[in-house]
């Protein structure tokens, strides 16, 4: 039988929980990893290690930073500071759906970038990736 989306989602929250000692049901979809449910970057390798454990799929953490700046140059995705830019701003809008520049309450930086990603957002990442290995 092929997993569907609700059975990766059922994967990660559970790899989420486990790594982070909290209950299944903090894992939402909306929460943020590193910054809600408060992953360092050593849980976030426990949950991806977990997560290939359960599933079969690999995704490493240089794969998200993939995804989150879409293979643009640093110096095209933020300025001089490290702060995001509009060209930054724009991908992320594309690969992050529930990213919404106005709600910015201050610059974006190249390191709060990480902060933005879900466990709905790793959810779609590891789905993409198990279609891409069954399709190979």
């Amino acid at each position: 039988m092929i997993p569907t989306l609700t059975d990766y989602l059922s994967a990660v929250q559970a790899a989420v929980a486990d790594a982070l000692g909290i209950d299944e049901d903090e894992a939402v979809p909306e929460a943020t990893l590193l910054g809600e449910l408060g992953a360092e970057s050593i849980d976030l390798l426990d949950i991806l290690f977990r997560l290939e454990r359960t599933t079969k799929v690999k995704i490493t953490v240089a794969d998200i930073a993939d995804l989150l700046q879409g293979g643009i140059p640093d110096e095209e995705f933020g300025d001089e500071n490290e702060v995001v830019n509009e060209t930054g701003l724009a991908h992320l809008e594309k690969v992050l759906p529930q990213f919404d520049r106005n709600q910015l309450s201050e610059p974006l930086t190249a390191e709060g970038v990480l902060g933005l990603f879900t466990v709905q957002n790793l959810t779609d990442l590891l789905t993409e990736r198990a279609r891409a290995a069954e399709a190979a």
